[in-house]
């Protein structure tokens, strides 16, 4: 879909010779348009961002469900100058196009802005229907196929998500047991070894807490895959959170890994942050996957540093490793469809999940690395979420 999106976007561009144009799709459950795609000057600026269905030209041409000229901008109540004022580019005329068939209700907008040659006129606006209407039924069509794909994925996942629970369950059941037995054959050693039995239990405790850590998260991961795939994602459970203890929690379970890998993992600066609005379990999986990620990158005697700092209303974490770094063109992907795995048997999904999650408390990720410089990753989280009373 992506695809077809791009391509009728271009071709509207071309076909009226205008400067710059985007494709904003309606999410009803969160009512919201969202900027699926953008074209022109600031448009990495927009791309990803949503707004609410009341604002400006684009919400009224999706309510009304037709389309609408607008010669000047500024004279013209509707337009929202939100978008503007983020972006720095200027908006002197637009036609928005509702995106739907021949008949029914919009699935979205298109919005073709600043007409090189001249203002957009009607002749431009009919050519546009034509575009607007073929985009919006192809989209249609990727949507159901997709849909189908999606269905069955969340079948077999439903089979999967039952044999990780029947799978993790000896292991729960075994270490259990393991528990029972160290702590009889620890009690028997204790008087004559009590320098090496309290350092072998203190590991074998850790070892033991691990395991039932990583087999809920792992049961809890899996119901969450599969509830997004039946389109029943749960909303961000935001509460009084503590990023040095959600990402304690990700350095001892990567701990034994990056020992095994002869890379140390640090902390900097997280136990001073203040209490933040957060998903615990989102924030666990997004640093899980970049600490996690960037141990096989580091060569032995190397490390992954977490560090953090508080700026204002938001907080500042850092991931920062020692490692091989990206090529330009693999860091220019990470936070786009088009993403993919270095690593063998990678699948590129560890950075979408990184995005999705900062992305629901509001915040903003970036990366700056070079080949043999390392990798940085820059999230900056919101203390409060809107509405939120104060965390402590």
């Amino acid at each position: 879909m992506e695809d077809l999106v791009e391509r009728a976007l271009q071709a509207a561009l071309e076909v009226v010779g205008a400067e710059a144009g985007s494709v904003l799709l309606a999410n009803l459950d969160t009512h919201e348009l969202r900027f699926a795609h953008v074209m022109g000057a600031k448009a990495d600026l927009l791309k990803g961002t949503a707004f609410s269905l009341d604002h400006g030209v684009a919400g009224w041409v999706y309510k009304k469900g037709e389309g609408v000229i607008v010669g000047n901008v500024k004279t013209d109540s509707r337009h929202w100058e939100g978008v503007d004022q983020r972006t720095g580019y200027e908006t002197r005329d637009m036609i928005a196009l509702p995106l739907k068939r021949w008949a029914g209700e919009p699935i979205g907008v298109m919005e073709i802005l600043n007409k090189r040659d001249g203002v957009l006129d009607d002749d431009d606006l009919a050519i546009l229907t034509i575009i607007s209407a073929i985009a919006a039924d192809q989209i249609e069509k990727a949507r159901l196929h997709e849909e189908a794909r999606l269905a069955e994925v969340a079948r077999l996942l439903g089979d999967i998500s039952h044999d990780v629970k029947n799978l993790l369950m000896p292991v729960v059941c075994g270490a259990g047991l393991l528990n029972s037995e160290l702590a009889d054959l620890f009690a028997s050693l204790e008087k004559e070894h009590p320098k090496q039995v309290d350092a072998s239990r203190k590991t074998c405790q850790e070892v033991l807490d691990m395991v039932h850590d990583a087999s809920r998260r792992i049961q809890d991961r899996v119901r969450g895959i599969a509830d997004c795939i039946k389109g029943r994602s749960s909303p961000p459970q935001f509460m009084a959170c503590r990023i040095d203890a959600i990402v304690e929690q990700v350095v001892k379970t990567l701990r034994f890994l990056a020992d095994e890998k002869g890379v140390v993992l640090r902390m900097e600066g997280l136990e001073q942050l203040p209490f933040l609005q957060a998903d615990e379990r989102r924030l666990y999986n997004a640093f899980y996957n970049l600490v996690n990620n960037a141990i096989p990158e580091v060569p032995r005697g190397g490390s992954v540093t977490i560090r953090g700092a508080a700026q204002g209303d938001s907080v500042l974490i850092d991931v920062a490793d020692t490692g091989r770094g990206m090529l330009p063109e693999v860091r220019e992907r990470l936070f786009t469809p088009r993403a993919v795995s270095t690593k063998a048997g990678g699948t590129g999904l560890g950075t979408k999940i990184v995005k999705d999650a900062v992305d629901a408390h509001g915040g903003q990720v970036t990366v700056d690395s070079e080949p043999g410089r390392g990798t940085t990753f820059h999230l900056r989280l919101p203390i409060r979420q809107p509405g939120s009373p104060p965390a402590t």
